[in-house]
């Protein structure tokens, strides 16, 4: 389990200290965009700068390194419970060594052991496919970001926000109104449309793995993203809320099926701080590739 072991801080190590190329790219492309001399170009080039700055010292990104969440595709024979205990242990030795902030409390004492892991953490999700290959996503989701998702249930009267794809529209721009500069933006949305409170928030968080350049294969809801995504960057909230062109870097959203009593949007938030990483791993838990 050891080389398995390594893998895995290696993968914490990269995921916090080295912003992905996507959104790299995504945040230089919003700096081009932004005025010269204003205070959004000058929030831009700072986050670039913090940027180089972790990845030349192998620093965490952000001194707040948030949740740490696995997403682990593999086979019918993979041994979840073996994963389990060796990215527990990975986690514990990657907050040793400082790839991340020792960020998990008891909920009901504040006591911090300072390992980062607890019930409930590192949260991790399996999923068996037919595939011999073994796929582990992971993100660490910072508590500014968390604190600015939402979860909707439609219709509201008092916004005009009916069953359909233009009530889940409204909704969503409401969540990125009421966050303004909260949750350390230009952010990023990831939005489930259905299923029930809780499968509906884990679908929203789900939506995070895919690229920010790439396109929703449902027609409808491409141009409900690009819409949100468009008419979001107009609001004027900008980086850190400071004003300026760029509140958003992306919108990707999902659907789950639901009950006709129901009808919930929820709408998870991604910091500009966007740390999410993937490998795919050998039999014997070597890393064979980076997948972002």
């Amino acid at each position: 389990m050891s080389v398995l072991k390594d893998s895995i801080v290696e993968l914490i190590r990269k995921t916090s200290a080295e912003i992905p190329d996507d959104v790299q790219q995504s945040l230089l492309a919003s700096l081009k965009r932004e005025q010269a001399g204003t205070i959004a170009e000058s929030a831009l080039k700072i986050i670039q700068r913090n940027i180089e700055l972790a990845q030349s010292k192998s620093q965490p990104l952000c001194q707040d390194t948030g949740s740490v969440i696995f997403y682990v595709d593999a086979p019918r024979d993979f041994d979840q419970a073996g994963f389990e205990e060796t990215a527990r242990e990975a986690v514990s030795a990657a907050t040793k060594a400082g790839y991340l902030r020792q960020n998990s409390v008891d909920s009901i004492t504040g006591r911090n052991d300072g390992t980062n892991v607890g019930p409930g953490a590192p949260v991790l999700h399996f999923h068996q496919h037919r595939s011999p290959e073994i796929k582990v996503r992971m993100m660490l989701k910072g508590g500014g970001c968390e604190n600015v998702g939402a979860q909707y249930s439609l219709p509201i009267e008092k916004m005009k926000a009916n069953r359909d794809l233009d009530g889940c529209r409204k909704v969503i721009l409401d969540a990125v109104l009421q966050a303004q500069g909260k949750g350390c933006g230009p952010g990023i949305l990831g939005v489930c449309i259905g299923g029930d409170r809780a499968t509906g928030y884990e679908h929203s968080k789900h939506q995070f793995l895919r690229k920010i350049d790439d396109r929703n294969p449902n027609p409808e809801l491409d141009r409900l993203e690009q819409d949100i995504l468009e008419t979001g960057n107009s609001l004027g909230i900008g980086p850190m809320g400071f004003g300026g062109k760029t509140t958003l870097l992306g919108v990707k959203i999902g659907v789950l099926n639901r009950v006709p009593a129901s009808f919930f949007v929820s709408v998870s938030y991604m910091c500009w701080a966007f740390r999410r990483q993937g490998v795919t791993l050998s039999s014997e838990g070597k890393i064979q590739q980076w997948l972002y």
